[in-house]
């Protein structure tokens, strides 16, 4: 094997050619440490990478002459390695992702549930010029159709983009149908579709509909779905077009045309596919690392396979609290990044102000993984704050019990007391006596169904108690404080880490537009900085640290 082999030439270190001279500018070359910091920071102006004459070292240089080789004619200066075009926070994602939806910066608010990601915070950051989702999983119907009426008067009719969720329902179908029906009845352009493990009429449905195409043969979308997952598998249910006995279906129940049907067998479901990582909430604890490089592979692979001619974008979600975390994320390809577990610390999220203040003293190791309300039964488990509550803790008594008895009755006297007094903080009556009101006016079969299972009726029972654990965390009881849920993954701890000293290290000063505004502004400098330092600048540790500032 010769030394110019392809196994041997990567063993070669690399040598930086100049290509070109550069000479003059109001500002002299900056070679020393502190000064390469501050270019870095300099993301809005272009900048040139030089080397001192001889092999000396590279350094940064802005605005000056630059003089192409043939023009040299014995000019000197200092050799010209290359020149780097501005950095805007606005140009980190993917392009088409600011053109499909309208918005300025490719960065997402999740749409955290209970109404915790609330209409103040959709409407602050789709002012500011990204896409907030409003928390509509676990509210009734009534509360939903409310939200949106006040998300119709503040941003109906404007440029502005933002959306609401739609989750995935396996214990209550027909409110999940009956949402997606208002949102397509009211025109809601956006969905973040959650917790859906395969594809259900009522998705297909919202995503289908208003599907046209034109003389040249594009297809255009009217509603968008962001599909939020965590596993290929699921993914690949969005990244394909809805099956064709779903649509056909549809369309004899007169809920799309023979046309919408026909063009939603030529394009994804979803466009804008959300990877999560390790987060807060629903979340299969995936390294981002790991799951966004395979899904982005899956993505390439079925637009290949069905033709796609348009742009299918991946996002990133997951454990993203600091600037390195969202440069990481962009420079993995992720199109947008969504932030969730951060702007519950926010003045305008709907936690109560002693969640907020809990949240704020988190730190990484302060979560844990509890029963989720919603498939209690399944035993799918949420990540939520472990420090200063003790819902964890008791949300698994609860299911260990429901594992281990038939139903209430059946559970022994000295364990059932323990529930009463240490769990629930009330009687098992006084919890049936709640939850049959609860579902008399929610979902009356529900009752019926419990009246004849007593299985049944204690996972209704149980549920009471994780349900109204993160409504306590909203409302602020105080009583009810060491049963707080409040979803919670590792970033919020990395993030808190990152603002101590700074302006929004108290929870009054974070504003969910300040905390996009300063991650977004710090990933764009430790994006240049890692620039420079792959064209040989020697740029100190301290040029990927950006401290939080307010921000216009």
């Amino acid at each position: 094997m010769t030394e110019t082999s392809p196994s041997f030439r990567y063993l070669r270190k690399p040598v930086f050619s100049p290509i070109a001279m550069w000479s003059g500018g109001a500002r002299a070359p900056a070679f020393e440490p502190r000064a390469l910091v501050e270019a870095a920071r300099e993301v809005r102006a272009p900048i040139h990478v030089l080397r001192e004459p001889g092999e000396g070292r590279v350094g940064v240089a802005f605005d000056g002459d630059v003089i192409p080789p043939k023009y040299l004619n014995g000019h000197r200066g200092y050799p010209l390695l290359a020149t780097l075009p501005a950095l805007y926070p606005e140009w980190l994602g993917d392009r088409s992702f600011a053109e499909a939806h309208g918005v300025r910066f490719p960065y997402v608010t999740g749409a955290m549930a209970n109404g915790i990601a609330t209409t103040e915070l959709v409407t602050a950051v789709a002012r500011a010029g990204m896409i907030g989702f409003f928390g509509a999983a676990g509210l009734a119907f009534g509360r939903v159709e409310e939200a949106l009426g006040r998300l119709e008067a503040a941003l109906g009719g404007t440029s502005h983009a933002w959306g609401m969720n739609l989750i995935h329902s396996p214990n209550e179908p027909a409110l999940e149908e009956a949402v997606a029906d208002l949102y397509l009845r009211r025109g809601v352009r956006r969905v973040s579709a959650a917790a859906y493990l395969a594809l259900t009429p009522a998705i297909v449905r919202y995503a289908a509909t208003g599907l046209t195409v034109d003389s040249g043969g594009a297809i255009h979308r009217k509603n968008h779905v962001f599909a939020k997952i965590s596993r290929p598998e699921t993914a690949r249910h969005f990244l394909t077009p809805a099956p064709a006995a779903m649509l056909d279906a549809l369309v004899r129940r007169g809920q799309l045309t023979a046309d919408e049907a026909r063009l939603a067998a030529r394009v994804p479901v979803a466009e804008d596919i959300t990877v999560e990582a390790d987060s807060g909430g629903h979340t299969d604890k995936q390294a981002l690392g790991a799951v966004f490089p395979v899904i982005a592979e899956l993505r390439d692979a079925l637009a290949a396979e069905h033709g796609y001619t348009r742009a299918v974008r991946v996002g990133a979600a997951g454990g993203l609290g600091t600037p390195r975390a969202v440069a990481g994320a962009f420079s993995m390809g992720a199109a947008y990044v969504l932030t969730g577990s951060v702007n519950q610390s926010a003045v305008e999220s709907g936690l109560s102000a002693e969640g907020k203040r809990m949240l704020a003293g988190a730190t990484m190791g302060d979560v844990t993984m509890a029963p989720a309300a919603d498939m209690f039964e399944q035993g799918v488990e949420v990540q939520v704050l472990k420090r200063g509550t003790m819902f964890g803790a008791r949300a698994h008594r609860l299911l260990g019990a429901y594992r281990r008895y038939p139903g209430l009755d059946a559970v022994e006297p000295n364990e059932r007391a323990a529930l009463e007094k240490q769990v629930l903080g009330a009687s098992f009556d006084e919890v049936r006596a709640s939850t049959r009101a609860f579902w008399a006016e929610r979902d009356p079969s529900q009752n019926e169904l419990a009246a004849r299972d007593p299985k049944h009726e204690m996972a209704l029972a149980f549920r009471w108690y994780l349900g109204l654990s993160s409504r306590w965390a909203i409302t602020g009881e105080p009583s009810r404080r060491l049963d707080y849920q409040i979803w919670c993954g590792p970033a919020m701890g990395a993030f808190n880490e990152w603002v101590r000293g700074s302006f929004l290290e108290a929870p009054e000063n974070r504003s969910a537009v300040q905390i996009a505004l300063n991650l977004l502004e710090g990933a764009a400098v430790v994006t240049r900085a890692h620039q420079l330092r792959s064209y040989g600048a020697a740029v100190p540790a301290a040029a990927f640290r950006f401290a939080p500032r307010p921000l216009a």
